[in-house]
């Protein structure tokens, strides 16, 4: 009978060969140095989810007030198709956003868009847009009024992203781990309605660790709409939720960079469509200053 044996660079590693019979026995000096994993590796004093957003909500209310000092402009694109994928009707606008004493002010500079009337498609630009009153037109201007109209969140609609302290109060959040997003180290922080029984938002938000900013947020239904709103008036929301991204530019303020949705709209049995939505912010640049932002700052 022979035995053969083999050491490996990561530990002990034995390998016998007895009677045909393969027999493999591993001891890692890895294994010997997991206890001390954590202080070996630990770069500060472990965080918990409260104190993590408490500390976001506390960045979250001073750089509201810092974003509501920039000029930017936003563009925004709605689409409305049926359900077989064809396009009803689209408008891509552009506003000049600045801000105001009691919020900001919003003012179109341009639209453009095209509708399917009678068998083929009609192009338009400018105000007023053709056919508004009608239910695609109706439909689209409604969604970019949400996100235009002068009473949203730097540039988005309010409440869509629940971080601010008073915001906070009214939602569950769980650590559900860490990642690396563009270089920059991250949180990904859950959030669900402290009461389960609400039809509010739920998701997910990226935080950054070294600024306690968010990176990134979605958000979904937390709940499906009621069955009997379903079956009895004929309404439903499936797929709806949003996300937006935000970039740190080079005077240390995150900003809101862009936003997307695309969800199924099914209103009182006869309305079906398939709707997208998309927003840009760009051209940032402080108003007081007069400084131009002319990127973010890529941090390694």
């Amino acid at each position: 009978m022979q035995f053969e044996e083999a050491w490996t660079g990561a530990g002990a590693e034995c390998v016998y060969n007895v009677g045909g019979f393969f027999v493999m026995i591993r001891v890692a000096w890895m294994c010997m140095l997991l206890p001390l994993g954590p202080l070996l590796g630990a770069d500060g004093p472990t965080l918990s989810t409260a104190e993590i957003m408490a500390r976001v909500a506390a960045n979250q209310d001073r750089a509201e007030q810092l974003r509501s000092e920039y000029v930017y402009q936003q563009h925004i694109h709605v689409a409305a198709r049926r359900t077989n994928g064809k396009l009803a009707r689209e408008e891509t606008a552009d506003y000049q956003v600045t801000p105001m004493p009691n919020g900001q002010n919003k003012e179109l500079k341009g639209i453009t868009g095209r509708y399917w009337h009678k068998g083929e498609y009609l192009d338009f630009q400018g105000e007023p847009v053709p056919e508004a009153d009608s239910l695609d037109g109706e439909l689209v201007h409604s969604f970019r009024d949400d996100l235009s109209n002068d009473n949203s969140k730097d540039g988005l609609g309010a409440d869509l992203f629940p971080l601010t302290a008073k915001e906070q109060k009214e939602y569950r959040y769980e650590l559900a781990g860490e990642d690396m997003v563009q270089g920059r180290a991250v949180y990904r922080i859950r959030f669900t309605p402290a009461d389960r029984n609400d039809i509010s938002w739920a998701g997910e938000a990226l935080i950054d660790k070294d600024e306690f900013q968010p990176v990134t947020v979605f958000t979904r239904l937390s709940r499906k709409i009621p069955f009997w709103v379903r079956t009895m008036l004929g309404t439903n929301l499936p797929g709806i939720g949003f996300n937006v991204q935000y970039r740190r530019f080079n005077d240390g303020v995150w900003l809101p960079v862009s936003f997307g949705t695309e969800f199924r709209l099914h209103v009182l049995f006869f309305i079906n469509r398939e709707i997208s939505v998309s927003l840009e912010n760009s051209g940032f640049q402080r108003a007081r200053s007069e400084s131009k932002i002319l990127g973010y700052e890529a941090v390694p």
